[in-house]
Formats: structure tokens, sequence, C-alpha cells
């Protein structure tokens, strides 16, 4: 009489069955399509929708209408004019805070001393908003670029500060040790094992700051600029024209987009021994 067929899902005749793989972590699958998809099916409904009379065009523009409006914008040349004066503002606030955060948040970090002194100072200042202190900035810097940039710059220091000191501080201590147990000296071992491992909080950080800039100087050009992303806002907004507002907040869509891009090549390209 014939034995029974005893091999599992796996085929494996000796009455063990083998067990799909289930270490994967969550690792994060790229699904390249899935977003594309997404987007045009939400700008698609949106589009119907108009086109349905179901969202009125003077609290809802059609995402055509929008279209229209940077078209206008980019042959009047304001879109050249507002976006340079802003990202020239975003960028020397944000390299002036990070680069003031970085020192401050390293040394946080490494020392004691700039720990202990530090910690108090930027635990009771970072909750202030710091939109509320741009008067203070114009009356120190005046109405022109200075207070803005100062703004920018006081916003992103003290995340900045934060992420370097808390990714130093998440550094593993056995490589801290095991570096000493070798005779390194010490600006060796925070150079090539501190830095290191605080980088991947470091740059988690830059994309926080990032978006601050972002905001802090749509806020600052609220309040007394000529030109800007966010003065170009204010004065579309006073004048009821929508379309041309939305096409501005979608400008700074595409921006936050654009500076997503930038610091995700820059981690792949510094942490690639990850």
């Amino acid at each position: 009489m014939p034995e029974p067929d005893v091999r599992g899902a796996g085929g494996v005749a000796d009455g063990s069955a083998t067990i799909a793989f289930r270490g994967g972590g969550f690792q994060p699958q790229p699904r390249r399509l899935v977003p594309f998809i997404v987007f045009v099916l939400v700008i698609g409904l949106w589009q119907a929708a108009s086109w349905r009379g179901w969202l009125p065009d003077l609290f809802m523009p059609s995402p055509w209408q929008i279209v229209g409006a940077f078209g206008d914008m980019l042959h009047s040349g304001t879109l050249t004019r507002h976006v340079g004066a802003s990202l020239s503002r975003i960028a020397l606030g944000w390299l002036f805070g990070t680069t003031a955060g970085l020192a401050v948040g390293l040394a946080m970090g490494i020392f004691s001393v700039a720990r202990a002194g530090g910690l108090p100072v930027v635990s009771a200042l970072f909750p202030i908003p710091k939109i509320a202190l741009l008067p203070l900035f114009i009356l120190w810097f005046g109405i022109g670029e200075p207070s803005k940039v100062a703004t920018i710059g006081f916003g992103v220091f003290f995340p900045t500060v934060i992420a370097a000191y808390t990714a130093c501080d998440s550094v593993p201590r056995n490589l801290i040790r095991m570096g000493q147990s070798f005779g390194l000296p010490a600006h060796a071992i925070v150079w090539k094992i501190v830095v290191p491992g605080a980088m991947p909080g470091i740059l988690a950080g830059f994309r926080i700051t990032a978006s601050i800039a972002l905001i802090l100087v749509v806020a600052a050009e609220m309040i007394g600029a000529e030109y800007g992303i966010g003065a170009f806002i204010l004065s579309a907004g006073n004048l009821m024209q929508t379309d041309q507002l939305l096409a501005g907040v979608t400008l700074l869509s595409l921006l936050g987009l654009a500076v997503s891009t930038v610091l995700g090549a820059v981690e792949r390209i510094v942490l690639r021994w990850r």
C-alpha cells in the first residue's frame, strides 16, 4: 500500500513545510505609479466638480483656471519677480539659522557645559512664535530685507539646535567607547563617529526647518513686502482674485516639493554608507 504524500507547501518530502519569510521589518516598497495616479484622480475630480457647477469659481476656481493664472503671471513677469524675492530671503535666512544652529546644537551634544547652559535657554525661547518677533526685528533692522531674513533665521535656528543636539545624543555610546579604547583623539571621534552617526537626525531636521522657512517667509512678506509669494497671495486675496490666490498657494506647494526633492538627493549622497 503506498504511503501518503507528506510534502508541505514548499515541496519538502521530510514532513516539514516551507514558511514564508516574515522579517521584512515594514521595509517601504517603491510604488512609483501610485502618487501619480492619486494626483491625477484628485485633479480630475476637482475639475469635474467645477464643470458640473458644484464648486463656485469665486470660492474654488478649477485647476484649469489656476493654470491660466500661472500663465498670466509668467507672461507678465510677476512670477519670476515674486519667486526670486522669496527664494533669496529663504536662502539667506535658512543659511544663517542653520549654520548657527548646527554650531550650538553640536556643542550642546558634545560638551556638557554647553548642554547645561544652552538647554534651558533653547527650551525657553523655542516655543515663542517667531513671526510675533517680526515687529521687534523691524524696529532693530528696519522694514527692508534684514528684518525678514532675521525672522527666518531665528525661526530656523532653534529647530536646528534641537535636531543636532538630539542627534548627537542618540549616537550609540558603545561606538564612542570603542573609539576611545583604540586611542582615537577627541577630534577624530567627533568627526568620524559622532558627526556621521548624528547626520541622519540632522538631515531630518533640515526637512523641518526648510518647511518652517517657507512658512515664515510668507508670513513676513504679508506684513511688509512689495514683492514675494506672501505679498502676492495677500494682494490677490484682498482683490478677491481667488484663481491667483490659489496659484500662489500651489506655487508654495511646488517649492516645498522641490526643496524636499533636493534634500532627498542630499540624503542619498551623504548617507550612502547606510
